[in-house]
């Protein structure tokens, strides 16, 4: 499963080994043992990437062994693509802006999705301190 955690600071993806159920349902708990609300919605959330990752290729070719209505990559520009994921948002109202967005895709597509994700978190970092 992958997970998607919207904070005021950004965004981070992480690939976890929990079921989806578990996860959703661990978040119940919680919201119920703090006594704040939940609120649980299926949609979709999307990143972008730069276009030259070379690991993009290895997604796109598990894409194409793999249909899936759960994944879509689209070139936005020159520079990036949009990678956008079917799943449920959840958060503590209808309204936030912040939240846990999870999905489920096949185990190949999960790992390059987090691959591609840790690659530009690098990218970035270097940029930042070089």
């Amino acid at each position: 499963m992958l997970k998607l955690t919207y904070t005021d600071v950004g965004l981070h993806l992480e690939r976890v080994p929990t079921p989806l159920e578990a996860t959703v349902a661990l978040r119940v708990i919680l919201a119920m043992r703090t006594g704040s609300s939940l609120y649980a919605e299926p949609g979709r959330a999307s990143f972008l990437l730069p276009a030259d990752l070379p690991e993009l290729n290895h997604l796109k070719a598990a894409l194409s062994l793999e249909p899936s209505q759960t994944i879509e990559i689209d070139r936005v520009d020159q520079d990036y693509v949009e990678i956008s994921l079917s799943g449920y948002w959840l958060a503590n109202n209808v309204d936030a802006h912040e939240g846990m967005f999870v999905t489920v895709l096949s185990t190949r597509a999960e790992y390059f999705v987090a691959q591609l994700w840790e690659a530009t978190q690098m990218r970035v970092s270097s940029t930042l301190s070089g």
